[in-house]
Order: C-alpha cells, then sequence, then structure tokens
C-alpha cells in the first residue's frame, strides 16, 4: 500500500474515532446549546481537522441551532457527519494535488542529473532537494535512503535529520553529535530551530536538565523569545510548560507535533 493510500485509510480511522467520542458527548446532552458546542469543539481542534476547519465548522452548527434547523443532539450529529465527509473529501483532494506536485519536482531534480559530471556535489544536492520533498509527503522510507547522500549544511537539514532520528528513537547521544556538528558553524540566530528541537528532544526523554544546559549555550549565540521563554521554563522547574509551537511553521515542519490552536470561545445568547 502507497503512502497516499494508506493516509487516506489513515483518514477513515480519524473521522470514525472522532465520530465515536461525538457519540459519546451527544449521548450526555439532552439539549443544544453552547456547552455542547464547546465539547464538540474541543474533540475537532484535537483530531487532524485544523483549527480553521473547525471554527468553520462549529460556526456553521451555531447558525443552524440559531436559526431552528438543529433542534436535538441528533440533528447535530448528523450535521457534522456530513460535516467530516466534506473535510475528508477535500483532504483527498490536497493529497492528490500534494502527490502531483511532489512527483513532478522529483522529476525536474532528475532532469539535473546529466550535469552530475560537471557541477561538484550536483548528485548530493539533487538527493538533498528529492529528501525535503519526501519529507513534505511524509515518505519517510526514500527520506531514509537519501540521508546518507544530502548535504546537511544548514539548519532546517540539520533538524530535519534530528526529527528523523528521533521519530526512530535513536540515541541521544547520536542526535547530539548531529546537533554539536551543525551549531558549531551557524551565525547568531541561525541556531534557532536545531536548539528548539534538540532541547524539545531531551524534554520528551526526561533530561531537562540536559536541555537547560542545551538552551543556555544556544542563548549566547541567540536573542530569540521561544529559546529564553523555555529556558525560563527548564529554570523554574516548569518543563511541562516546554514549548515550541510559536516558532510556527518552521516547528510544524518537522512533523513531530500538530498545531493545536485555542482561541476565546464566542458565547451564544440562547432564548
Amino acid at each position: 500500500m502507497g503512502f497516499f493510500e494508506k493516509l487516506k485509510a489513515g483518514l477513515s480511522k480519524t473521522k470514525n474515532a472522532v465520530m465515536g467520542k461525538i457519540d459519546g458527548v451527544l449521548k450526555s446532552f439532552v439539549r443544544v446549546d453552547e456547552d455542547l458546542l464547546d465539547e464538540l469543539e474541543e474533540i475537532l481542534y484535537c483530531s487532524d481537522m485544523g483549527a480553521e476547519t473547525t471554527e468553520e465548522v462549529i460556526e456553521s452548527l451555531r447558525e443552524r441551532i440559531k436559526d431552528g434547523r438543529l433542534k436535538e443532539p441528533e440533528d447535530v450529529k448528523a450535521a457534522l457527519k456530513q460535516s467530516l465527509a466534506s473535510v475528508q473529501a477535500a483532504q483527498a483532494e490536497m493529497m492528490r494535488d500534494t502527490k502531483v506536485f511532489v512527483k513532478d519536482a522529483i522529476a525536474a531534480t532528475e532532469g539535473m542529473r546529466k550535469y552530475e559530471g560537471w557541477v561538484p556535489m550536483m548528485k548530493r544536492q539533487i538527493a538533498t532537494a528529492q529528501l525535503q520533498l519526501h519529507w513534505m509527503v511524509k515518505e519517510f522510507d526514500k527520506v531514509d535512503k537519501l540521508m546518507p547522500l544530502a548535504l546537511i549544511f544548514d539548519p532546517q537539514m540539520a533538524s530535519i535529520k534530528m526529527a528523523r532520528m528521533q521519530m526512530k528513537d535513536e540515541p541521544v547521544e547520536e542526535i547530539r553529535k548531529v546537533y554539536d556538528k551543525a551549531v558549531r558553524r551557524l551565525r547568531y540566530n541561525q541556531n534557532v530551530l536545531p536548539a528548539a528541537l534538540f532541547s524539545w528532544i531531551l524534554v520528551k526523554r526526561g533530561d531537562a536538565d540536559g536541555a537547560f544546559k542545551v538552551l543556555t549555550e544556544a542563548l549566547k549565540n541567540s536573542d530569540d523569545p521561544v529559546l529564553k521563554q523555555n529556558h525560563e521554563h527548564l529554570m523554574n522547574n516548569r518543563a511541562k510548560n516546554f514549548s515550541n509551537t510559536n516558532l510556527g511553521d518552521k516547528w510544524f515542519s518537522l512533523m513531530l507535533e500538530e498545531p493545536k490552536i485555542s482561541r476565546p470561545r464566542q458565547r451564544m445568547q440562547w432564548r
């Protein structure tokens, strides 16, 4: 089974799991109100629907409840089931588009092979580009095959390598070697992503003291607010508050965490 087929199957499992949680919530409510929407919103936020889609679904439900189209919990369930089906269809379309893009981009890089005999390190440059493309669609088996040839010269590639090592649960000392080599030659504030990642790995593996030392050293070459905040959390024994989410897309592109967005909820006035 290919990557996209596996992902499609995964989406079906996710949809079923979400509907199971929704069923549990709906059974505990006898009327449709804002508390019910809050519970449903929390479930959707914690799924793979995404924050923006979740907000759109909840707002749609809220409008249909206000105008009387949805009156009972079972009505809400039917509406949510339809919404999840629409989301799944949109995700499938996105997967097809991404698959086409990656295929075309890899074909373009293959066209550069004719210059391998003329341009130094062209073979490794092609491997690096292809690795990043396969990483985009989580084709990690192909990433692993290309990794030995890839150029690990910039913070992003070093971080990708470290993230993959974390996924494979490789020894932390081996990850440290990649980190130390990467940050040794980086200029001011170029070390942010590798330092944020390696300290996160250490926290996840139960070594908060080690993470604190990594950030202490990293802050000699950076004034990044995320590194500072996490350093402060660790200094005050608040490892549970450690978070790299404020790094945004740079952090989430490493595929180790999914974005979870909270927002103030608008309370409805129920009559």
